[in-house]
């Protein structure tokens, strides 16, 4: 499994779990597995839905700054891979 990193968490919501992500290279999709990484953030999570604006949207690519529910805590400054299948 190769990682290929895709943004960086700008905010964390706790109440709701969601994590503001900006999109720095590449896209993502609904359906995804993302790596949170962070110095004591490492989890993985299979993208269940993603906003963008309050609306929600089937992928998003860089420049997006998207909303993503979460399984667990992340900070601002963590990274975020996206998993490519080999």
């Amino acid at each position: 499994m190769a990682e290929k990193k895709v943004g960086e968490v700008m905010k964390f919501f706790s109440k709701p779990s969601v994590a503001a992500v900006k999109i720095t290279n590449g896209e993502i999709a609904v359906g995804d597995s993302i790596k949170f990484s962070g110095h004591t953030t490492d989890f993985i999570d299979v993208i269940q839905s993603m906003e963008v604006d309050n609306k929600s949207v089937p992928k998003a690519v860089a420049g997006d700054f998207i909303g993503i529910k979460v399984s667990d805590r992340v900070r601002p400054g963590d990274e975020v891979f996206k998993i490519i299948q080999d």
